[in-house]
C-alpha cells in the first residue's frame, strides 16, 4: 500500500478577478507573491515558529473554451494542516497579487506519492535562487468532487487500493513518470475530496493513457459535473 507524506499538503486554488488578465495575475504571482512567501517562511524557521518546508504552484491552462476554471494552484507542505483563516486570504491584500486574485482559503489534504519521477528543482544563477519555473513535461490535474451522501472512508479506501493501481499500471505502460493523489483532510467542508496529478513527458502519453485506462468503480462515488480536469505545463518552484 502507497504511504502517505507526513505532515499536511496544504493547496490554495486561485482564480484570478474578473477585470485581470492572466499575465497580469502571472507576473504579480512569480514577481511580487512568491518571494514574499519564501522571506516569510524563513523568517518564521529563524524564529523557530511553524513554517512550510516546500512550495510550488501548478498553472493551468485554459480549457476548450478559452476559459480557466482555475488559474492554478499553490502547494505547501508543513508539519501539521493549518487552521482555516476567519476571513479568505486576500480579503484585505497584502500585496499586488491578492489585489488581482480571488480571495482564497487554505485546503488540507493528506498526499500518496505514488511515483516519484523527478522534477528540475535547480536554483537559477543569474538572479535570485528561487521561485524559478520549470516545464519540460504535461501535466494532468484531477479535482475530484464527490457525490453528495459519500461515505469518503469508503471512498478513500476504493481510491487507494483499486484506483491507484489501475493509475499506475496505465501509466508505467505509456511512459508516465509521476503521479501524485491527495485526499482530502475534511471532505464534507471542501468542494473537492481530493486531487490527483499525473506527468507525462509530452501530450502523447495523455492521449495513451486515456486509450488503455480501463473502469475500476471510482464513478460510483465521482461527481463528473463537478469534477475538474485540468492542464498544465508551467510550474513556479519558490521552496523546493
Amino acid at each position: 500500500m502507497v504511504q502517505e507524506t507526513p505532515g499536511a499538503k496544504m493547496l490554495f486554488l486561485i482564480k484570478r478577478k474578473p477585470d485581470t488578465s492572466r499575465e497580469e495575475l502571472l507576473v504579480h504571482w512569480f514577481a511580487n507573491h512568491m518571494p514574499a512567501v519564501i522571506q516569510s517562511q524563513k523568517d518564521q524557521a529563524v524564529r523557530g515558529r511553524r513554517f512550510a518546508r516546500r512550495y510550488f504552484a501548478t498553472l493551468f491552462d485554459a480549457g476548450a473554451d478559452g476559459e480557466h476554471v482555475w488559474d492554478g494552484v499553490a502547494q505547501l507542505w508543513w508539519d501539521a494542516p493549518l487552521r482555516r483563516p476567519r476571513t479568505p486570504h486576500g480579503w484585505e491584500p497584502s500585496d499586488t497579487f491578492q489585489q488581482k486574485a480571488e480571495p482564497y482559503v487554505p485546503w488540507a489534504t493528506t498526499e500518496y506519492v505514488v511515483m516519484d519521477g523527478e522534477l528540475d528543482t535547480t536554483a537559477l544563477t543569474l538572479n535570485a535562487p528561487y521561485p524559478m519555473t520549470r516545464s519540460g513535461f504535461f501535466k494532468m490535474t484531477f479535482l475530484v468532487a464527490a457525490k453528495q451522501g459519500t461515505d469518503y472512508d469508503e471512498f478513500f479506501r476504493h481510491w487507494l487500493d483499486v484506483h491507484v493501481p489501475n493509475v499506475q499500471g496505465t501509466m508505467e505502460a505509456v511512459g508516465g513518470f509521476r503521479y501524485v493523489v491527495s485526499h482530502s483532510m475534511t471532505p464534507e467542508e471542501e468542494p473537492y475530496a481530493g486531487m490527483a496529478e499525473l506527468y507525462f513527458p509530452n501530450a502523447d502519453g495523455w492521449a495513451a493513457y486515456r486509450e488503455h485506462i480501463k473502469p475500476d468503480g471510482m464513478e460510483r462515488w465521482v461527481d463528473g459535473e463537478r469534477m475538474a480536469v485540468l492542464r498544465s505545463d508551467t510550474e513556479m518552484v519558490g521552496i523546493p
